[in-house]
């Protein structure tokens, strides 16, 4: 009984403990940018800005919102597609994010945004904070039923520090272009997922591979997580890039790439079941791969063809992978 009630404490005391520290941190180091300073009508006064329009907040705000709904919503409720873990991937996915985007802030801040002191934190710090807990989330996707919420946690406090070294490294060091975070968020995102889940197997895990599938209603739930981040996308890659043409391709581009996988991955989902069925799992992910693999170059100038051919080349290896490699890796 004891140990029960030690146990029962962990996640509680945890929680409070991490939110306390991180209060602190703010208070320290983390004060408004200039745009969302009150300094900002003095600013204006002055002349050098013309209208209030001209604050970050009116260019970034939309792209933030459309980000902010896939991390929780989008990724939250693609994860439900296990017949047993509904409550676990929205309300994981939950706690991990939100605890997630207040240590990206600081780390992130420390290495990108630190003056004098201080973190300076706008709106396109929240973008950046998000796209950070997309790496999490993506991560968490391996490790689904099989570590506690305070082990996420846990993960989510060294993940976030390593993804923002890694970031730092390529982004400003190496000044590598990675608009939509392909390399930075989900191919980092999906490695540390596989490492955590490899130092944390278990011999006895094939005993609950029976509840590794999904049921009619577990499906559809995830569908919906899969169509608000199939919409939502080309603002994803495209949320903090440069304002114009740049902007509106990655827009474009990402558009056009879905918009292909999702033909490629129909087609092929059906052409590889014996009945020509579709395989919801096809559906859930491999359609949004396009999004993913055009992400680094989405800014740049693809053409829509050649977005069309990233979608129609990105359904057919991602949903192969499913078929083939899934079995594979099962086997290990």
């Amino acid at each position: 009984m004891a140990w029960n009630t030690n146990l029962r404490w962990r996640l509680p005391l945890t929680c409070l403990l991490l939110q306390a520290a991180l209060v602190v941190l703010f208070g320290v180091f983390v004060r408004y940018s200039p745009d969302a300073d009150a300094h900002w009508i003095e600013e204006k006064g002055s002349g050098n800005v013309s209208s209030d329009l001209d604050n970050e907040f009116y260019y970034r705000y939309p792209s933030f919102q459309d980000v902010h709904v896939m991390i929780f919503v989008g990724f939250g409720f693609l994860m439900t597609f296990l017949q047993r873990y509904g409550y676990s991937s929205v309300g994981f996915n939950f706690l991990l994010a939100a605890f997630g985007i207040q240590w990206a802030l600081l780390m992130q801040g420390w290495l990108h945004s630190y003056h004098d002191g201080y973190i300076f934190v706008g709106v396109e710090n929240l973008i950046n904070a998000d796209f950070c807990v997309g790496s999490v989330c993506v991560a968490f996707g391996a490790l689904l039923g099989k570590v506690s919420p305070l082990q996420l946690l846990i993960m989510t406090l060294f993940q976030v520090t390593l993804f923002s070294v890694n970031e730092f490294i390529l982004l400003s060091l190496l000044k590598v272009k990675d608009a939509g975070g392909s390399m930075t968020i989900h191919t980092f995102g999906a490695y540390f997922g596989l490492t955590v889940t490899w130092i944390l197997y278990r011999p006895n895990l094939y005993q609950s591979k029976e509840r590794q599938s999904a049921v009619y209603h577990s499906d559809l739930f995830a569908m919906i997580g899969t169509l608000f981040l199939w919409m939502y996308w080309p603002s994803f890659n495209s949320a903090v890039s440069n304002h114009g043409d740049a902007q509106h391709r990655a827009a474009i581009n990402t558009y056009c790439s879905l918009a292909a996988c999702v033909l490629t991955a129909v087609a092929l989902s059906s052409a590889l079941h014996k009945k020509g069925k579709l395989d919801m799992v096809h559906i859930q992910n491999a359609t949004l791969a396009g999004g993913v693999a055009v992400g680094t170059a989405a800014e740049m100038m693809l053409t829509p063809y050649g977005s069309l051919i990233v979608g129609f080349i990105c359904g057919i290896v991602s949903t192969l992978g499913f078929v083939y490699l899934t079995v594979a890796l099962w086997g290990l």
